[in-house]
Parts: structure tokens; sequence; C-alpha cells
């Protein structure tokens, strides 16, 4: 027996991710504030160093305020939060991008080395002075985004689409610049890279305006009950992990000359397409099977598991035209529980619910797989297939064996009770179904009555 659950519509949100990412946004906050604290304690007191990892102490004093204010800017824009005062917030995240404006400025012209010294600037190559501009400029365009990510106009919003796009983009070359260097690929060294605490706190803050953005702009579909939602989600990682993972495989093989550079590329593009392969047939098996759910949903009973009225006359249909292709017998037989509604009155509804889907576990386990078995709504019971007038006669007699077993084995105050009424056609008849039906169900409520002059 088959229970169901009622689900969300396709575009609304789901609760539970929302949720998740609710807590997510926090940790993330959290994380990136306890950083940006020992920078400054690290830098007000040096023998605070001593009992933090060196990695920590990385970040200079400008870079962690600017962090810190990206913080309490998010904070105070949180949507539905106690806290929120989203002018606050704003003014907050205008007030980082100066900070990380005037770093970056400082950083190009060098015009007061002395602060530099004093705050711990981030130092760099003198033949890679861009380094020390991709931190600052990028969280000067972190508070940008961070200021359009409020706005609450449609254009606002498709604006901030944009914003938070470009973002993530110019975080995922410096992460992946950075991540390829750690690795000693392409010839980077470690002298080429961001601090590793300064990126970190730059990617936190970065899933936090997404995140942020995901639930009101066009990507929302990351959020939905549906299938393109639930798509997105599973494929997503997949298809941004996929190339540089083959970038990194290729390139170590290379390096260490486990396959010549000429057939490099080559194979590693063929191994990319056929995986992509993979991708898409699972994507077409996934979608099926969720075409096929959303079947059985519209077709199938809640409470019972077999088919409603309008799924037993679709397959019923099909059953029956076979049958008499094949030039065979058909039967309809037709259930009514009995005293359902006393029991409502007597016990409660849910009683009631309970005998009803104990009524569909039996028909679902007395007739054959091949049968099309469905529930009418109420107390009412239809199955349909290739019965001969004997078959159907032996078949009803042991769906009331089976309930008289299950009397015997759990005594109760109401035992289960079924009135049956049953047809058969032959082929050639031609009969419709809905008039088989109607035949069934006239033949049910006399045994039902004969049942009650018996008792009377």
């Amino acid at each position: 027996m088959r229970k169901r659950t009622p689900s969300l519509p396709p575009g609304q949100p789901d609760p539970a991710l929302l949720r998740k990412l609710f807590y997510l946004q926090q940790g993330c906050l959290a994380a990136v504030t306890v950083c940006a604290i020992v920078a400054f304690a690290a830098w007000l007191s040096p023998s605070v160093a001593v009992y933090v990892p060196a990695v920590a102490t990385q970040m200079s004093v400008p870079m962690a305020l600017t962090a810190l204010l990206c913080t309490f800017s998010l904070v105070l824009s949180e949507p539905g939060s106690h806290l929120a005062l989203p002018r606050l917030g704003r003014a907050i995240a205008m007030l980082a991008g100066i900070v990380a404006f005037a770093v970056l400025l400082e950083n190009a012209l060098h015009l007061f080395p002395a602060l530099e010294d004093l705050l711990g600037f981030e130092r760099a190559d003198p033949k890679n002075r861009a380094l020390a501009l991709q931190a600052p400029a990028a969280f000067g365009i972190l508070s940008i985004v961070m200021v359009l990510v409020t706005g609450r106009s449609i254009l606002a919003r498709r604006v901030a689409d944009v914003g938070v796009s470009l973002l993530c983009l110019i975080t995922l070359i410096l992460v992946t610049d950075n991540l390829f260097g750690a690795m000693g690929l392409f010839g980077l060294a470690s002298g080429d890279l961001i601090a590793p605490v300064v990126l970190f706190c730059l990617t936190l803050l970065t899933m936090v305006v997404a995140l942020r953005q995901i639930e009101h702009g066009v990507f929302s579909i990351f959020l939905g009950c549906g299938i393109g939602s639930r798509i997105a989600r599973g494929f997503a990682p997949v298809l941004v992990l996929l190339p540089f993972l083959g970038e990194v495989i290729r390139t170590r093989l290379e390096l260490r000359d486990m396959i010549p550079p000429q057939y490099g590329n080559a194979t590693f593009t063929s191994v990319i397409a056929a995986i992509s392969i993979v991708l898409l047939l699972f994507l077409v098996w996934r979608i099926n099977s969720m075409e096929q759910e959303i079947h059985d949903l519209t077709l199938r009973d809640d409470l019972t598991g077999l088919y409603n009225m309008r799924g037993f006359y679709l397959l019923a249909e099909q059953t029956l035209r076979l049958a008499q292709r094949a030039q065979l017998p058909f039967s309809v037989l037709f259930i009514d529980l009995d005293g359902l509604k006393q029991i409502n009155d007597q016990m409660g509804h849910n009683t009631g619910s309970a005998y009803l889907a104990e009524t569909g576990e039996l028909v679902a386990s007395t007739f054959r797989e091949g049968d099309v078995k469905g529930r009418f709504g109420g107390d009412e019971f239809v199955v349909a297939g290739q019965f001969s007038q004997v078959g159907i006669e032996i078949a009803a007699q042991r769906l009331l064996n089976a309930a008289a077993e299950r009397n015997l084995n759990t005594p109760r105050k109401f035992p289960l009770s079924l009135s049956i009424g049953y047809v058969t056609a032959d082929y050639y008849t031609q009969e419709a179904l809905k008039d088989l039906v109607t035949r069934a169900d006239q033949a049910m409520y006399k045994e039902k009555r004969k049942k009650k002059l018996q008792r009377a």
C-alpha cells in the first residue's frame, strides 16, 4: 500500500531548505567575524599570534575591517530578522566599499608607506603588483552587490542578479587561481597567491550574498519543490566542478609525463564528453522517473494507493479493449465497506480511514497485479480485469475470506464487513465500461439489502 503526503506547488520554496540555508548563512557570517577579530587581536597584541595558526594572522587590518563591516551589513539587512535595519545595513555596506577602494588605491599608488607598514597591508612581488589589487577590488565589488541585493523593485532585483553572477564569477576565478597555485600548477608559486584567510572570508561573504539573492531573483529556481529545481540543485555542483577537476587531472598527468602532451587535450576532451553523456542519460532517467511520480499522483488515491476514479477508468478502458480483441471475458467487481458512517460517528474519522486503508490493502493483495483496482471515494472500491464468471466468483469469495481472517485475528468493536457485487461480459457484447460498473454497483446494493434483511 502506498501512502502519499501532500507536496508543495513546484514554484513554492521548500521551507526545510530555506531553514538550512539560513543556518548556513549564519555559520558563514560567524566564521568571517572570528577571522576578522583574530586579525585585529594579532595586530593589537602580537603575543596573540603565538596562540593561533599563522595563516589566521595574514589578513591586514583594512581587509579585516572591510570583512567585518560586510558582516554587520548582512546581519542588519537579514529579511524578517528582529535586528533588520535595511537602511543602516546599506550605509555600512557603502562604508565597507569605501574602505575597500581606499585599500585598492593605496596598493596601486603607495601614497602612505608608513601607514601600510602600520596596518599590515598585503605585500606583493613588484613584478606581480596586480595581486595586491585583487582582494580589495573583489571586496569593493562585494559591497556594491550587497547594496543592490537590498533593492525591492523588479529592476533592482534584475540588476542584483547580474551583480551577484559577476561577483560569483570573480570569486570563482580567484579561488581557482589560488587552488591551482597551491597545487603548483601552471607555473604559479606561493608568492602569486592571495592570503588564504582573506580569500576564505571573501568566499563566505559571497556565498551569503548569493544565498540572499537566490530567494528573490532569477536563481530562485534552486529553492523550488518542482522537477526543475530538484534537477538544478543536483546537477549545478557537478557541472561547476567537472571542468576544473578535469583540468587538474590533465595537468598533473602531463607534469608527471604520464601522458604525452599531444594526446592530453584529445584524451581529456573525450573523457569530459563521455561524462557529459552519462550525466545526460542520468538526467533523462531522473526526469522520466519524476514524470511517473507526477502521473501516479494524478491517478492514485492518497489513502489507499489504489487508482482513483480517473485512473481506474483510464486503465480499465484499455484492459477492456484488450479483452475484447483477445476474445476473453471481462468482469467488474464492486465493493462497499459496510458501516463506515457508524464507525466514523462512534470511533472517529481516523479509525474510519484506517478501515478504508485496510480494505484497500486487502483489495491490492487479493487480486492480480494486472487487474485494475481503484477506490471511487467514500467507502466504494472497484476492480476490473479479465475474469470469467467462475473466476470473478472465486476472487470475490477469496476477498471475503481474507476479511473474515482479519476479523478473526484482530478482534474489534466493528468487524471488517464488505458487500460485493460483480458482473461478467463476454467479448462479443461490446458493453461500455461505465455500464458494467453501474451493473456491478447495482448487484452490490442487492447484496447489501439482502444482508440487512438477514440481520433483521
